[in-house]
């Protein structure tokens, strides 16, 4: 087997009688590293932050510059701290870990995100409004709970699974499907484990093709996850000097998003694939470079900061912290002792907890620690189980309805539907108020659904359901208390049948 160790005088490959592959680090080359995946990052997220959502279906031409320099990180930790959703997200988990340890129930995970402070979209805020109304981990992520279940939401949030598993991609995998199954499910979910993987490898590696083909035998073939994923490895061969030609190929076979309601019919596309896509494309174009590869993830568009974000994490943790180029390190130090909002942890003590965490990780599954040696018993990568969301499902229409309900209805002829809207406050400064509606399919009653006008406790969609049997079906939904100083509001309708 290929083995690529980075440095020799620091890193040592040694045989059991069982053929099992360990491999030595001291804790001044394991601690370099993780500091390198969180400042990698942070640099990420914040380089592609002016460019997030502003190029769908287009990518940044190569004339239009995309400036760096040692201000942007200390303005908008300090100006504008939502943008790093990627870090405060992995951060609640890292968290839970710090308090609870290795083997935290998910539910302590799943709890802590759901009543965090922060705003969330897609898949993740479908989740929390789960489980604040009952619905726990992991049918919280699952597609017929969950309408963005293959989003973006754990790819961007699962770069603390690889770094606390160095060398051990299926343990990564493990902690993913405890915690990456609260939000997201199918190819959702398998943009976690990827990007967990890629991680893993990267504490070993330096060959971004063979890390990039490697984190791929996490992902089960059959699926269309790895399929993207191998697409555009294989476009990388056939184009080997034309990421553009490859963006086009991306776009061409894998730009269409069958679920999220803002993605449908629209060239908005949080999907996963897409987005692993661009991430996988900005590190084998980008050739180790760290930031000709943050800038190619970046020009991609779509999720424009965290896909530069998750490709700078990668790449920081190969290069390690003192090897990211200075360059790009403009800043860094003012802003290493803020701590993210919505926390208590900044990046130096992320690099700290993050440390101690990989130590307990590596003993936990076989390794051991000598002094300042770290002995890694280095895991083959294995698939984790086989799972795609929204079988047989395509969307047919887009109607728009606006309506104040009240009530209201509408027929469809179809296999499934999906309904957009949102409660209001009347005059900004009321209190929350939660609307109770009751939704009939076909004359019977399925749900009564809670709509918040608080932001954080939002449902994203009024309702959905997948799956009916093929035909015309009519839906209503009936306000149970009206308040004249509210409003629920519809928007539009999305109907689904059968793949065609």
């Amino acid at each position: 087997m290929k083995y690529i160790l980075l440095a020799a005088a620091c890193c040592t490959l040694t045989m059991t009688a069982t053929a099992q592959k360990r491999i030595t680090l001291s804790k001044e080359t394991l601690k370099d590293k993780i500091m390198g995946g969180w400042a990698g990052q942070t640099i990420g997220v914040t380089y592609g932050g002016p460019y997030e959502f502003q190029f769908n279906g287009t990518f940044i031409q190569d004339y239009q510059p995309l400036p760096w320099d040692g201000s942007v990180l200390k303005t908008n930790m300090l100006h504008n701290a939502g943008l790093y959703d990627d870090l405060y997200m992995d951060l609640t988990f890292v968290d839970v870990f710090e308090k609870y340890g290795l083997n935290a129930p998910v539910d302590s995970f799943a709890n802590a995100f759901a009543n965090a402070g922060y705003f969330l979209w897609h898949a993740n805020q479908a989740a929390r409004y789960n489980i604040l109304h009952g619905i726990k981990a992991p049918q919280s992520g699952q597609w017929q709970h969950n309408p963005h279940a293959e989003d973006i939401d754990y790819q961007i949030e699962a770069d603390y699974a690889g770094l606390m598993s160095p060398g051990m991609p299926n343990t990564a995998s493990a902690i993913s499907d405890k915690i990456g199954h609260i939000m997201n499910y199918g190819d959702g979910w398998y943009g976690g484990v990827y990007i967990g993987a890629l991680y893993s490898l990267a504490f070993l590696h330096n060959d971004i093709h063979f890390i990039v083909t490697e984190a791929l035998k996490v992902i089960p073939a059959s699926s269309t996850y790895y399929q993207c994923i191998n697409d555009v490895i294989n476009w990388h061969k056939q184009y080997p000097n034309d990421w553009h030609r490859t963006w086009y190929e991306i776009q061409r076979k894998w730009s269409n998003d069958i679920a999220c309601h803002d993605g449908i019919f629209s060239a908005f596309n949080i999907d996963a694939k897409i987005n692993s896509a661009y991430v996988v494309l900005g590190l084998l174009y980008g050739q180790g470079d760290f930031g000709r590869s943050l800038e190619i993830a970046t020009r991609a568009g779509q999720d424009a900061d965290c896909n530069p974000s998750s490709v700078g994490g990668i790449l920081g943790t190969i290069l390690g912290y003192k090897k990211i180029p200075t360059h790009w390190k403009q800043g860094l130090v003012d802003i290493e002792d803020i701590p993210f909002k919505y926390t208590d942890i900044s990046l130096n003590k992320a690099y700290v907890i993050g440390l101690g965490h990989a130590l307990k990780n590596i003993q936990a599954n076989g390794g051991n620690i000598n002094g300042d040696q770290v002995e890694i018993l280095v895991q083959s990568p294995k698939a984790v189980a086989l799972e795609q969301g929204f079988p047989n499902n395509q969307p047919i229409s887009r109607t728009g309805f606006y309506k104040t309900l009240g009530e209201a209805s509408f027929e469809f002829e179809g296999t499934g539907f999906s309904l957009a809207g949102a409660a209001h406050k009347k005059q900004k400064d009321s209190l929350e108020y939660v609307f109770e509606v009751a939704v009939f399919i076909d004359g019977q009653p399925t749900e009564t659904v809670q709509l918040s006008t608080d932001f954080i406790k939002r449902r994203l969609e009024i309702c959905w359901k997948y799956q009916l049997p093929k035909g015309k079906h009519a839906v209503k939904l009936k306000v149970l208390n009206p308040h004249e100083s509210y409003e629920l509001k519809t928007s539009s309708y999305i109907v689904f049948s059968e793949k065609r």
